[in-house]
């Protein structure tokens, strides 16, 4: 089951910007999109994304938008990037 995580960023230096993250079968993709009618390019992950995909899953957990095991597994990808 794939699960999307999108949220908007304020940059100083490249404006405002969407970025999602879609978690899929252990694997993660990173998008962002400048602009409403731009195509969507790949992002880089900051600690920053990382740190708001963990607080976005965390909140779905509550409310079985997300079960705990896939939780797990987008924690697990986390610390698989910082290695």
């Amino acid at each position: 089951m794939s699960t999307e995580f999108c949220w908007w960023v304020k940059d100083p230096e490249r404006g405002k910007y969407e970025v999602c993250a879609d978690v899929h079968g252990g694997n993660i993709t990173w998008e962002r999109q400048e602009g409403r009618f731009t195509s969507w390019v790949a992002h880089a992950p900051t600690d920053e994304d990382w740190n708001r995909l963990i607080a976005e899953a965390e909140t779905r957990v509550p409310r079985r938008l997300l079960s705990p095991k896939q939780f797990e597994a987008i924690k697990h990808l986390r610390e698989q990037a910082l290695h």
